[in-house]
């Protein structure tokens, strides 16, 4: 596939899943109060519309015959008005809705992994059909013996009484297919929306059904003052769906003229098409059939991930440049005036990076509320299947995140929401009643940040988590490290992200397999996040997800061991500070421990647990510096501080994955301003290496 033809692809996946979430949303939104909008039918009809025509251009065929069927669904409710539904009726069109989004996102994703798309949706198209024939009660004509009469010749036509067109283009629809005055109808909606000027004939067919008669019997009729525009429609009647044939008939003037031969429409025509960008793709027609109103202003475009991974990359190819040229010892040769217009320059340059930094930063940020919307559907189908009621509350969509790590946190919150509705909100309504509670449960699913990173809680208000119970649980499957006694109560319930976990006593399509909850935790970890949970039995469970706002960048303290330079990141120091032999205090197992704030942290050896050569051991000539992370805080020992400086982090190269650095702390490295490399400390893998690894 050529770049362009990717690009074409790209673009569509991106606007049809974007299309497919936001009829999600609209679903969930008007399912909960039981009745589409107008404006939210309106919005449904165009969002088939543009699915109908782009996937028609992309030939994915499956996709433009689903969206197509909906749209014609969509067209009779909008023009009846949803008002005419009854609330069975209502009920089944949502149930319906919520299928056929599935089914078409279904095929978005078939194209995405670039797997052979569903061939036959015969029998989804006619279960559609069936439910447009039952609340237009055209049911009972499906039967009906359809005229076989073969359309009137372009000489012996009778033309409408039209006395400004100098031609008609003459239209007639396949037969059988039934409200044939509403689906012409859709058909000149189609030009209209081109801008084309035109007239149609028989008038009023969209609001008078006895015109299906005369659409059935001669077709209809659009008459056009210009020739050319008539072009421009035929080019458009070559992408609608329904049409067997059309044929041009000019006025007679002087001389009759012959007709053009009826054109039969390319076969490609008869699948559904009428792509969205038709109409600023046609060549636009003449200025008075050009609409007056001047173009709105874009202000918004898409632009490919990649790029802007390469923006962000080469912005941070200039910080370590800056940093590079600033710190070049050659500036020690310049004199006091040369030196101090350098570093004016310099410091400007800084500014300027730091905008420039924050700008690409920025670009890369998205709403969180993607993610959360779809977590509305999860809620939506597990209460009909469990039979629960529960109602999701958001909080802070609007929190923006890196759009890779919020690539990466869907399937956890998806996870923990789906956790919470299985186990966590009581079985049945009486059950919470019993409890004080209101029968309806409530699962609250938040988004706050912070400087330097993003907090989600997802907390539900069920029946909670009773430790004990989780420790017997670990015990019988052998799972437990140390004796029962000596668990608290927060280590009790972080049994559950251990792998194999469940306290399911039955396997559901939604758990009890003991997978899910470990995987959850690496995927976060993956991401430099961290999770915990709390629970209190009776009152509900909260999880939290703490995750940096973004991967490529960040604030660092540089510390020497020995000869070795190490970045710390700057979000996760608390305090540094110098002490005495007589504040060490050891443990009963002889670890070091120093007291802070009325807490007692263990003390890390960096070049112990690293095997680096220094000639400062003694804990009263080098720096403690307080770390913390997630729920686990404890002290570095280093040599000393070098100062604090952005960085940019640098993945290692994928050869050195199998060494497996994580687990000992490593989570990358930067390049210094002097050139040389500088390891970045992840500090919850190091807590891990140090301390629990023991």
């Amino acid at each position: 596939m050529d770049n362009g033809m990717e690009g074409m692809l790209d673009t569509y996946l991106f606007e049809t899943n974007s299309l497919l979430d936001q009829l999600d949303e609209m679903l969930v939104k008007d399912e909960k109060v039981g009745e589409f909008s107008s404006d939210d039918v309106n919005e449904i009809f165009r969002i088939m519309h543009t699915i109908k025509g782009s996937s028609a251009m992309m030939e994915f065929g499956s996709l433009a015959s689903i969206a197509h069927h909906i749209e014609d669904l969509f067209f009779y409710i909008r023009d009846k008005g949803i008002d005419s539904l009854g609330a069975e009726h209502k009920k089944e069109l949502f149930n319906l809705m919520f299928r056929s989004g599935d089914c078409l996102r279904g095929q978005v994703e078939k194209v995405e992994n670039g797997e052979p798309l569903d061939t036959d949706m015969d029998s989804f198209s006619a279960e559609i059909n069936l439910f447009l024939k039952k609340i237009s009660g055209a049911a009972t004509e499906e039967e009906a013996p359809v005229q076989e009469e073969a359309p009137l010749d372009a000489s012996s036509a009778s033309l409408p009484d039209d006395k400004t067109a100098v031609c008609f283009l003459h239209v007639f629809l396949d037969e059988g297919i039934g409200m044939e005055n509403l689906r012409a109808f859709m058909i000149i909606n189609a030009l209209k929306e081109c801008e084309l000027d035109f007239r149609y004939y028989p008038e009023g067919m969209e609001s008078n059904s006895d015109t299906c008669a005369i659409i059935i019997e001669d077709g209809f009729y659009l008459a056009f003052d210009e020739a050319e525009l008539a072009s421009h429609a035929e080019d458009i009647l070559k992408t609608q769906g329904h049409i067997r044939s059309y044929e041009l008939l000019m006025v007679p003037t002087e001389e009759p003229v012959a007709s053009e031969t009826p054109k039969e429409v390319p076969e490609a025509a008869a699948a559904p098409s009428a792509p969205a960008p038709v109409a600023s793709e046609t060549k636009q027609p003449p200025q008075k059939a050009v609409a007056s109103n001047a173009p709105v202003k874009q202000s918004l475009i898409s632009v490919n991930l990649m790029k802007l991974d390469s923006l962000v990359n080469i912005v941070g190819e200039i910080v370590i440049t800056e940093s590079m040229v600033t710190s070049s010892p050659e500036l020690e040769q310049l004199n006091r005036d040369s030196y101090d217009n350098f570093m004016k320059s310099a410091r400007q340059l800084r500014k300027l990076t730091d905008e420039l930094q924050d700008i690409a930063m920025s670009l890369r940020m998205v709403p969180i509320s993607g993610v959360f919307q779809k977590m509305n559907r999860i809620v939506r189908d597990m209460k009909q299947k469990l039979n629960k009621d529960v109602r999701l509350t958001l909080v802070g969509e609007d929190t923006e995140v890196d759009k890779t790590i919020v690539d990466s946190i869907q399937d956890p919150i998806m996870h923990m929401v789906r956790n919470s509705m299985d186990h966590g909100i009581e079985d049945t309504a009486a059950e919470r009643i019993a409890a004080g509670k209101n029968p309806q449960g409530e699962i609250i699913l938040s988004a706050s940040h912070t400087s330097n990173e993003v907090i989600i809680s997802i907390a539900d208000d069920g029946k909670g988590m009773n430790p004990d119970k989780l420790l017997k649980k670990a015990a019988e499957k052998g799972i437990l490290v140390k004796p029962e006694s000596e668990y608290t109560k927060k280590e009790a319930l972080g049994l559950i992200m251990l792998p194999g976990f469940s306290t399911n006593q039955t396997v559901t399509e939604f758990s009890g397999r003991g997978v899910g909850m470990d995987v959850v935790k690496k995927n976060v970890e993956s991401v430099g996040g961290s999770i915990s949970l709390s629970s209190e039995e009776g009152e509900g469970t909260t999880f939290t997800i703490k995750i940096p706002l973004t991967l490529s960048i960040m604030d660092g303290m540089k510390v020497t061991v020995g000869s070795s330079i190490f970045t710390i990141p700057i979000a996760n120091i608390r305090q540094s500070f110098k002490i005495t032999t007589s504040e060490i205090i050891r443990d009963e197992n002889g670890n070091e421990m120093v007291e802070r704030i009325g807490g007692f942290y263990p003390i890390v050896r960096l070049h112990e647990l690293y095997g680096i050569q220094t000639d400062i051991t003694n804990l009263e000539d080098g720096i403690l510096l307080w770390v913390e992370t997630s729920d686990r805080s404890f002290c570095l020992f280093v040599d000393d501080l070098i100062g604090e400086q952005q960085v940019v982090v640098k993945p290692f190269p994928a050869f050195l994955n199998c060494f497996e650095l994580k687990n000992y702390g490593i989570g990358g490295c930067t390049i210094l301003g002097d050139g040389n490399i500088s390891i970045i400390l992840d500090i919850l893998s190091l807590h891990a290496a140090a301390l629990e690894n023991v």
